[in-house]
């Protein structure tokens, strides 16, 4: 038996057996085995969300003024309808002169009303309004890490939503390549004729 063939044969053994004991429970030998990496930089990446708050506030617009009547004031009311009904009287003859006595009282008393309108009090008030406005509330979130790393002296990089630390475990798994026949004097990878 060829030497080469032998320590082919030894390394592959080898190899099968750490893969089975990195693969773990539950994990079968076949599909591959876990190992680590050395991280050789891990940079956060950003994102901008936008948070909008709703800011209220008070403030004064003018004035209301409103007019209120203090009792009742039938006192003015009558005197002007008195008043007015005896000029009225004056004015006319027949029955002109009672139609003008009636708007005459009429006048009289709406006139005394308002003339004696000390009862009348007028009160004043800020007018308050309430007035809101949206205000846009940026910031910067951590959305996930680059991570380049090394694995058999190549590097890599990935994106993870953690920082790994030092070192990132990788889950490693063998598949046939599709066509391996080769033309005649090829030697592969690693120059093995097998």
């Amino acid at each position: 038996m060829n030497t080469l063939t032998v320590n082919t044969t030894l390394i592959a053994a080898l190899l099968a057996t750490s893969g089975a004991v990195q693969a773990g429970p539950g994990r079968n030998a076949a599909d591959g085995f876990v190992t680590r990496a050395k991280v050789v930089a891990s940079v956060p990446v950003y994102e901008t969300i936008n948070e909008p708050r709703r800011e209220c506030w008070t403030e004064t617009v003018g004035y209301e003024t409103r007019s209120y009547r203090g009792g009742n004031n039938t006192g003015g009311a009558v005197l002007g309808a008195i008043a007015g009904g005896l000029l009225g009287s004056t004015v006319g003859k027949g029955d002109g002169k009672v139609a003008a006595a009636a708007v005459g009282a009429a006048t009289g008393a709406v006139v005394g009303d308002r003339w004696n309108s000390g009862g009348t009090r007028y009160e004043s008030r800020p007018q308050q309004v309430e007035r809101c406005r949206t205000q846009d509330d940026f910031r910067q979130v951590i959305s996930g890490y680059d991570v380049r790393y090394r694995f058999q002296g190549r590097e890599y990089t990935t994106r993870l939503p953690y920082d790994p630390g030092p070192w990132l475990n990788l889950n490693v798994s063998f598949s046939v390549a599709e066509d391996q026949r080769a033309p005649r004097g090829y030697y592969g990878r690693n120059g093995w004729d097998d």
